[in-house]
Order: C-alpha cells, then structure tokens, then sequence
C-alpha cells in the first residue's frame, strides 16, 4: 500500500480531492495533507511519502521550492503538479517525460487518478528491477547531492585527477566506487529558446529538462549520474563498462529522441555531445574536449555529436565580399544587404572546418566594415554600440551562426537608421538643444554633449554650426547667460546660487562671462533689472 500527500493552501481544493479520490482502488492508504511548505516538509520528516500531489503558487513558499527540497532529501517521491495556469500548457506536456507530471485545475478526477495510477506503477517498476548492479543500487540510493558533489570535484580539479586521489576521496565519503569504473560522459547544451521565459517559465521547464534527461539517457546506465554543469548545459556521467557498438548505437539513438521530445515540447533547440569512454581520472579532460567541441560548433545545432579529432584549419573558407557589402551599406541597402551577409554564412555554414575561431574573426572583419561606415559620418560607433542590448548581442553573436546572422541584422539596421538620423541634421540639432537646455547645471563640453549623440566632436560642431550659426560650446554659453538674466531678474536667488544653477561652480569666473556678455555684472544686471520693474509698475 502506498502513501499520498496533498499540500495547497487552498483548505477547500485539498478537501475537495480528498473525498473525491478513490483512495483504495488505487492501492494508496495514507493520505496527509499540508498547507505549506514547512507543513509539508514535518510530514516528509515523519512519514514515508511515495507520491506528492502540490500545487505551484502557494504565498509562503512555491511548490517548486518544496519539490527541490524533496529531490534532495526523499529523491524516491514520486511528485505530481497542480497549477490554474493555462498558458503552461505546454509544460504539463513537457513534465510528461520527466518523473513527474503538471495538472491543470480544475483537475478532473479522473484524470488525475490516472496520473497516481502511472506513478504507482512507475515505483514498482523501480522497485523490483533486476538489472541493477551492486553500484548502481548503491548510487540510486545514496544521497543525490553527495554523489553529484563528488562528480563535480573530480571535474572541477579539486580531487586531482589520478586514481589514488579519487578513490581516497570516496573513500571519506563513504561512496562506493572501483578505480576500474569505466564511464561515458554526455554533455547536453541548450543553444537558445523559441520565446521569451519568464523566471517562474525558466524554472519549470528546467526541472522537467533535466527530468527528461534522466528518464531517457540515464535509464541506460547501470550507475550514473547527471550534474547541473553550469546554465543551459547538463552532463550524464554513464556506466561505460562493456561499452560495446550495440550500446554506442543504443546511446546515439537515446540521445536522438530525448532531442526530438525537447524540441517538441520545451521550444528549444539543443544538442548532445558524446565523449570516449572514460576512467574517472580521465573524466575532467574528456569533459574539457566536449565543451570546446560544443564551443566550435557554431552551424548544427538539434544534433548527437561524437566526440572526434580536432577539424582542419578553416583557412580554406573563402573570403566573403567586404567591398561589395561596404557599398551596399553606404547605399543604405540594408534588406539586399542582410541577403547577402546571411547567404554567404549559410554556405559557410556546411564548411566541416567551420569553428569558434573562424566566426569571431568574422564578427571582427564585420565590425571593421561597419565601424569605416560610420566613421565617414562621423558617427562614433563604439558610443553607438554601447547600450545594453549591443553590449549583449555582441557577445552572444559567435555562439552559433544563427545568433551571428541576428546580430548582423540588428547592428545594420541600428547603424542605418542611426545615418539617417544624422543626415536630418535639424534632428541632431534639436536633440542637442534639447540636451543643454535638460543639463544646464551640469558640465557641459563639446566631448560629452558628442558622446550622447554617437558623433565625433569636430563632425558634431561642423553639423551644428550649419543649421544654428554657432559652435556647440557657444550655444552653451549664450545658453547659461540667457538663462541667468532670467534667474537674476525674476527670482530672489542668491547670485553664487544663480550661478551653480547654469553649470558654474566657481563664482568669479561666472562673472566675468557675464559681464563679457552683457557689459555688466550679475548683481549690476540685477539691480537695473528690478529698476526697470519698478518704472513699469509706477
């Protein structure tokens, strides 16, 4: 017989599902119920819970929080998900392939018996497997974090990579484990996301990824273990003893459908990266290969890769038509342009020597192209390229071609508009204007005020000059002075306050500006202009 136990805040859904369960049908005998999660976490202390029934949005604590708790302690509880939200539905599709499945509410009974039924079964399934060896009973129940701690210090270095080191190591942490261990490590990369997650999406379709994984590759593996290897990347360390080519084959068609499925329910494109087989002092090296293999693979993506020797130099690559493109941008082509860029990648695209390397030389080729454009507007591109969405497009551009030919479209496209805006010139002029008039008290140079508008100081002043009849640093000037006669003249400020209202901390020099503008002083100004008040008013 087994045990259930329901945790919502919702008193009246908990009572509701209850009573309408049939309970012994289904071979459950205890049923507890909590309304949160420290609730749940006594009952899991006191009793043996082999299914958990929790809702996600709860106010003292998600059912997420509770499920990671239950992984690290009582990995064995099979845990099922209610949630009102339509919008995941396409996580409750994906949760299907993990060890635990997502209900939405209100959930019809019948349904959801079902779901307890297939958990049921799923645990006696487990139970009563014969095929596991001594090691790998050992490691499914032994404590998850432990082992994955372990797995992580090999990789990481901080158990020195020689059998002595390792087998000491577990040795003190009382794992069993045989220096002749053979393994094979697979590295999972997720490349991108179809759309936009949210954080409470992210997590969700993390825990049924990694689930996914287990259920597909690690049931392959009579002991094994899948680490958390940093964001968007999972590594399965699996039993590689007697790896022969029917289990090779059996792995590749493994990874193959745990591809499709996510590709099908979680939106994303991935790919999996087998390595040799490996001892466990062997293990940190193998794993620094699948990462740079994963690194230069910058055209396939939703592919099983084998690890293999290191490609050809991409010398043989040949060289795209920079002075064709610089034409096409000066001409403001930007759609025949993009074409162009993006044809030419996607036959690069099949060169097998195409890597990393190859993609960033190209984003640099690129950006000289574009940085000699703008430079003959006198558009200071590194300024222009600087907000954040840039900074971040740019650093994920060599990730894959896909994500070059995204940051080849923004970048033409801002640096177009950006020409465009500046050939307007009455535009230009207005937003610096605009810009004084807003920072008047600040320090204001020529430098600062060409900074915010992306244009090199001297271009910036030729292009004022021409539409204002002034230089920049003059039209500050006048600026401040005009503003100070109306501060002076209609205000009671102090004048040394006047004058850091206008941008001028040093109080003598304001005045001999202003006397250089108006043929008198600031408190001169003032007393003839409250003269001249007074005769108006008589």
């Amino acid at each position: 017989m087994r045990s259930v136990l329901l945790v919502d805040d919702e008193i009246h859904a908990i009572e509701g599902v209850k009573a309408a369960v049939a309970w012994d049908k289904l071979g459950v005998s205890n049923v507890y119920t909590a309304f949160n999660i420290e609730q749940a976490k006594e009952i899991f202390n006191k009793e043996a819970i082999d299914i958990l029934i929790c809702d996600i949005e709860m106010p003292m604590g998600s059912g997420l929080m509770l499920l990671e708790w239950v992984k690290e302690h009582y990995a064995e509880t099979e845990s099922i998900f209610l949630t009102c939200h339509e919008d995941f539905y396409y996580a409750k599709k994906a949760m299907q392939l993990g060890s635990f499945d997502y209900l939405l509410k209100p959930v019809p009974i019948v349904e959801l018996e079902e779901v307890i039924v297939k958990a049921i079964e799923k645990k006696i399934a487990e139970t009563n497997k014969s095929t596991i060896g001594r090691y790998g009973q050992f490691w499914l129940q032994h404590q998850p974090l432990l082992v994955e701690r372990f797995w992580m210090d090999i990789l990481n270095r901080s158990i020195p990579s020689n059998e002595v080191a390792i087998r000491k190591s577990a040795e003190e942490r009382n794992i069993l484990f045989d220096s002749k261990m053979k393994f094979v490590p697979v590295l999972i990369v997720v490349k991108r996301w179809h759309k936009e997650l949210s954080k409470r999406e992210s997590k969700i379709l993390e825990f049924a990824l990694r689930n996914s994984a287990e259920q597909i590759l690690l049931k392959l593996s009579e002991y094994g273990s899948l680490l958390n290897w940093s964001d968007g990347t999972l590594l399965a360390i699996l039993s590689g003893d007697n790896f022969n080519e029917s289990k090779s084959q059996e792995l590749l068609q493994s990874c193959e459908q745990f591809i499709e499925s996510c590709a099908e329910y979680f939106y994303c494109d991935l790919n999996c990266y087998i390595g040799h087989v490996s001892y466990a002092y062997e293990l940190p090296s193998m794993a620094d290969k699948l990462m740079e293999s994963d690194r230069n693979n910058v055209a396939q993506d939703n592919l099983v890769i084998m690890l293999s020797k290191p490609s050809a130099s991409s010398t043989g690559i040949y060289s795209p038509e920079f002075s064709v493109w610089l034409v096409l941008l000066r001409e403001k082509a930007v759609d025949k342009l993009y074409d162009e860029v993006s044809h030419y990648l996607t036959i690069v695209s099949q060169y097998p020597s195409l890597d990393l390397k190859w993609l960033y030389q190209f984003q640099q080729d690129f950006l000289q192209l574009l940085y000699t454009y703008l430079n003959s507007k006198g558009i200071q591109a590194r300024q222009l390229f600087s907000d954040e969405q840039s900074i971040e497009m740019s650093m994920y551009a060599t990730r894959s071609i896909k994500d070059t030919k995204s940051w080849i479209s923004y970048i033409i496209l801002k640096a177009t508009e950006y020409v465009s805006l500046v050939e307007q010139s009455d535009s230009v002029k207005d937003k610096v204007i605009t810009y004084i008039k807003q920072n008047l008290d600040q320090t204001l140079t020529r430098e600062t005020i060409s900074k915010y508008v992306f244009l090199n100081p001297d271009y910036l002043d030729r292009l004022f000059k021409k539409t204002t009849g002034v230089s920049v640093t003059e039209f500050i000037v006048r600026e401040r002075m005009r503003v100070a006669k109306e501060l002076l003249g209609k205000t009671k400020l102090p004048i040394h306050e006047v004058a850091l209202q206008v941008g001028y901390t040093n109080f003598s020099y304001f005045s001999r500006i202003f006397r250089k503008y108006t043929n008198q002083n600031p408190l001169e100004y003032r007393q003839k202009e409250r003269k001249s008040d007074q005769v108006v008013v008589d």
